[in-house]
């Protein structure tokens, strides 16, 4: 139309430079920071890799150690399970249910009144009690052993499998030596309801990863 001076920006005009230019810039930055970003993204997945790995490397290193304490406690006392729990309350009152026993076997003979730990065929659970007799045979100097309980009315034959009288030496696994009242009633819990177990493994796992962090 006439009297307006309209004017238009060739976009390949001088004028329209510093705004490509500005464009391109940003978009330059744009495309740096999204590259800052991967990296400390890749940093922090390998941060979490490594910090993984470690606290597996720990647990293995924790399980390791229990595993050879136990190994030498059983080269130390001789016995195949140095450690047992008390599971029922046929040694009252002298053991109760729940007390933790210490074991050891040496190659001493077993005496009347030692309280063993033994283990009967068809059996998975070892049992404690008290020796109440001794006999030693006569053609090889092989020792029986019958046992009882305290606090049961009559001896343990019963126990022992069918046309067993006595037990030998590779049924009993060590000697009474010591004790602790009680320690072992979380064992006790933990077996006879699994989801405890399940939940303090769960507990300990958090707490130990939570630990790391």
């Amino acid at each position: 139309m006439a009297g307006l001076n309209s004017q238009v920006l060739h976009p390949h005009s001088k004028s329209s430079f510093p705004v490509y230019s500005t464009a391109i810039a940003l978009e330059e930055e744009a495309l740096r920071e999204m590259g800052l970003i991967g990296e400390s993204m890749d940093s922090i997945k390998t941060l979490q890799i490594r910090s993984t790995l470690s606290q597996a490397a720990t647990l293995g290193m924790i399980v390791a150690s229990a595993l050879m304490i136990w190994k030498g406690l059983i080269c130390i006392t001789g016995s195949s399970s140095p450690v047992v729990v008390v599971l029922s309350g046929s040694m009252e009152p002298g053991f109760k249910r729940g007390d933790i026993l210490f074991l050891r076997m040496t190659k001493d003979p077993i005496r009347t009144g030692e309280i063993v730990v033994f283990n009967v065929d068809g059996k998975d659970i070892p049992i404690v009690h008290r020796v109440i007799e001794v006999h030693e045979r006569q053609d090889n100097g092989e020792v029986d052993v019958l046992t009882k309980g305290d606090h049961n009315p009559k001896d343990d034959r019963f126990l022992y499998p069918y046309g067993q009288l006595w037990l030998q030496r590779h049924h009993i696994m060590g000697r009474a030596v010591g004790f602790l009242p009680y320690v072992g009633w979380v064992t006790i819990i933990m077996t006879e309801k699994p989801i405890v177990k399940y939940i303090l493994i769960g507990v300990m796992a958090l707490l130990f990863i939570t630990s790391k962090e």
